[in-house]
């Protein structure tokens, strides 16, 4: 069984529903070892510079044009949902800016097979730790940490490899009707929308498991 899942690396509900997959999968041993998780790409703000942009509350409050007080509830209602799910978001250190690259580098992970650990540390990096996931020098010391070759990682961000890649998974996004993220597609047939409970994500796991046993 194969689990596609668009997301976009600055996106904290993207963080909270990889959270809840692998709960849905602990402990669904007919079917954990069986899962391949894919990670596809999906920019929330293609348009971002790839400078460090301005502190999130003010980014959110201009995005959504709300007051910068509204803003920091939402920040504080996503870093409270976070918590419940064992994550620690540190909303006031993050700082947006263009995703392109991480998501680029996301596509080179998958080729070393360690795409899920790429994901995960870019999550972190971004949502706790504050640190700039759209400078390039910044991306391929992450990448070195998940065991990634930093001089291979940045000779590839030089380049154009995998462009082509991140903009194959987004037209595909669009022919699917994706509109928002986190999405999950279960075996190219049955579709998650949003970061929704583990037990609503195992349901329709198992039942894309019983369909294909029909």
């Amino acid at each position: 069984m194969k689990v596609e899942i668009w997301s976009d690396v600055v996106c904290p509900w993207c963080y909270i529903g990889k959270r809840r997959l692998e709960a849905a999968l602990d402990g669904f041993d007919e079917l954990e070892e069986e899962v391949e998780v894919v990670w596809r790409s999906f920019e929330l703000d293609p348009s971002a510079p790839a400078e460090p942009q301005e502190a999130l509350d003010g980014a959110l409050a201009s995005k959504y044009r709300m007051s910068i007080e509204d803003a920091r509830k939402m920040m504080a209602h996503m870093a409270r949902t976070g918590a419940e799910e064992g994550l620690e978001p540190n909303f006031d250190r993050a700082r947006g800016g263009n995703t392109l690259d991480a998501h680029r580098l996301l596509h080179l992970a998958a080729m070393h097979g360690v795409q899920t650990v790429m994901k995960e540390r870019l999550f972190q990096a971004y949502m706790t730790e504050g640190r700039p996931i759209s400078d390039r020098t910044e991306l391929a010391r992450l990448a070195g940490e998940v065991g990634l070759n930093p001089e291979e990682v940045r000779a590839m961000l030089e380049s154009e490899r995998f462009v082509e890649e991140v903009r194959r998974d987004e037209a595909r996004a669009r022919d699917l009707g994706v509109r928002g993220v986190p999405c999950f597609l279960i075996d190219g047939r049955g579709g998650v929308a949003g970061a929704q409970p583990a037990h609503l994500l195992r349901e329709a796991l198992q039942k894309m498991a019983a369909e294909a046993t029909d």
